[in-house]
């Protein structure tokens, strides 16, 4: 269909145009990085945390007063899995989907003056032999800890220990080109390195989004150590049989009560429910995004559509005079579509032109990632579609108008 019409009328209607276009070119600029930001607070979702979630609950204990409680963890470990439906038992100092917990920059050997930069970041678990077997992770490489490979910590006191299991991003972080086990990290504070014993194929770290040293692309550096935590505050975290988690979290808050009432116990939380509270902003957004994308798309067709039905009111006559000299209704319909296929690809491009800049001012101030091509395609041949299906009703309601319309007079 020639062009030069569609151009010379668009001319004589330049505001309402451009308005279209520019509508649509805030549109889709804001649809590319919304989908942006959905698709990755999505994939943060079902990112997974390497443990046997579904069967996993956390006990926070607090105890009552100072003092040594070395000889209570022991007795709450010991009671915890001698329960029936426990299948594993051991106390930390945090746990996966916590959302609490502290960390470390390590290094592969002592920095000499303390101006080295580390060579990863990594969160710190505490654990003993039990541990793997617990959270369900899967060694694969070296061994797990030993019984007399666990040192007791405390508020005041964390010992060297002899070895550490690491997982297997933190691993490849730290020795890109060799074996992890039986090569040495060095954690700040410390007095000597300290060899990689095991490898595990995933633990996510208990901080599990922005972009800070334990979040982001580090989310999956996690180091186990050997440590049996005798802190004030610590938790005990037990793997249940499968069907019987709500039946051990029951009986568990009762027998840690019956051995030591002298305590706290804040909170009993499954890893499922740890799950859906760290991970409720993200849901959140994606879901407000997403009703965001789904407004704007709604304003952009209404006004397409609003606009389209001016424009055919308008020029009722001249579609009667095009009618009597042979127009045929498909010709008069594919007119308007063009027309708006026309506007909506010039705001399409400019679209798209915006979205990039603003996803390059995210990168760089806000540390999002780099929108893909494929988002600016996929965006702009859904506005072009839209704008098809919007102007489709006016079209054909042009199309209807009849060749007798070209006698009326103004």
């Amino acid at each position: 269909m020639p062009v030069h019409p569609i151009l010379s009328a668009m001319r004589h209607n330049k505001v309402g145009a451009l308005l279209i276009g520019l509508q649509i070119s805030v549109t889709l600029a804001i649809l590319c990085n919304a989908l942006l930001i959905i698709h990755q607070r999505l994939a943060q979702l079902s990112r997974p945390s390497g443990t046997d979630e579904a069967n996993l609950f956390a006990i926070a204990n607090e105890w009552i007063g100072a003092g040594d409680h070395t000889a209570g963890v022991v007795n709450d470990v010991a009671a915890l899995r001698a329960m029936p439906g426990v299948a594993g038992a051991y106390v930390t100092n945090t746990y996966p989907l916590s959302n609490k917990g502290g960390g470390s920059a390590v290094w592969i050997r002592p920095p000499v003056d303390g101006t080295q930069p580390p060579a990863a970041d990594t969160a710190m678990y505490y654990g003993d032999e039990q541990t793997l077997q617990t959270l369900g992770l899967r060694l694969i490489a070296g061994r797990n800890f030993s019984p007399t490979d666990i040192v007791t910590s405390t508020d005041d006191s964390q010992p060297v220990p002899d070895g550490l299991i690491v997982t297997q991003a933190l691993a490849r972080k730290l020795f890109p080109h060799s074996p992890a086990v039986g090569r040495g990290i060095y954690i700040n504070g410390w007095t000597r390195t300290v060899p990689v014993i095991g490898v595990v194929e995933r633990l996510q770290g208990p901080l599990v989004s922005g972009g800070g040293d334990l979040g982001g692309a580090n989310v999956d550096n996690s180091v186990l150590m050997p440590y049996r935590d005798v802190a004030d505050e610590a938790y005990y975290v037990v793997r249940a049989e499968p069907g019987q988690l709500a039946a051990v979290i029951k009986a568990s808050r009762q027998r840690l009560l019956q051995l030591d009432a002298n305590r706290l116990i804040a909170k009993v939380q499954p890893f499922s429910a740890a799950r859906a509270a760290v991970y409720h902003d993200d849901r959140g957004l994606a879901v407000i995004l997403a009703i965001v994308c789904a407004v704007l798309l709604v304003v952009v067709a209404c006004g397409i559509v609003g606009l389209t039905s001016y424009w055919v009111s308008q020029r009722r006559r001249q579609i009667g005079i095009r009618r009597a000299l042979g127009a045929t209704r498909p010709a008069v319909a594919r007119y308007f579509q063009t027309e708006n296929l026309m506007i909506a690809a010039a705001g399409g491009i400019g679209g798209a032109a915006l979205g990039l800049a603003a996803n390059i001012w995210m990168v760089e101030n806000l540390q999002m990632a780099r929108m893909p091509v494929s988002y600016l395609v996929a965006g702009l041949a859904a506005v072009l579609a839209l704008g098809q299906l919007a102007v489709l009703s006016p079209a054909l309601r042009a199309a209807a108008v009849p060749p007798a319309e070209a006698t009326r007079t103004v």
